[in-house]
């Protein structure tokens, strides 16, 4: 016989036994007074209660553990260098924003610089200044 089949046979011994046991403490169950039943009911969803309790006021949770680190969620004051890195993504973004902002201002403030310096530099009869075309004329046709 392998250990397989010797452990199979443990199990089939076990759970013939916890059915055998458990339908006799229904039997024995059923003879008790109504009271000793209620008290023994009442006593133990406390228990269960309490040890629920205690379990979830005992354990951290974890969410998720990779190369980088555990994310914890409990109820323990995390350490200042843990809560400083985790402000760091914040920042990097609040800056990339910042600065995506001021280059964008730059980009257009250098594009209407151009535009003028076009204006400026060219020789272009007074009434093509108010021709409604003439800035997209500039847009699209670059100067030669």
């Amino acid at each position: 016989m392998t250990s397989r089949d010797q452990l199979a046979d443990r199990h089939a011994i076990e759970a013939r036994l916890a059915a055998r046991l458990a339908g006799s403490l229904t039997v024995q169950a059923q003879r008790l007074p109504h009271d000793v039943i209620e008290r023994l009911r009442f006593a133990r969803e406390g228990a269960l209660t309490r040890a629920r309790e205690a379990r979830m006021a005992t354990a951290p949770t974890i969410v998720g553990i990779s190369g980088a680190g555990a994310a914890l969620l409990s109820g323990l004051a995390a350490p200042w260098w843990r809560r400083a890195a985790s402000m760091l993504p914040l920042l990097l973004l609040v800056f990339g924003l910042v600065f995506i902002d001021r280059f964008a201002v730059r980009e257009r403030v250098m594009a209407a610089a151009e535009i003028d310096a076009q204006l400026l530099a060219d020789k272009l009869p007074p009434s093509a200044y108010s021709d409604p075309g003439f800035a997209e004329y500039l847009k699209t046709v670059p100067p030669l």
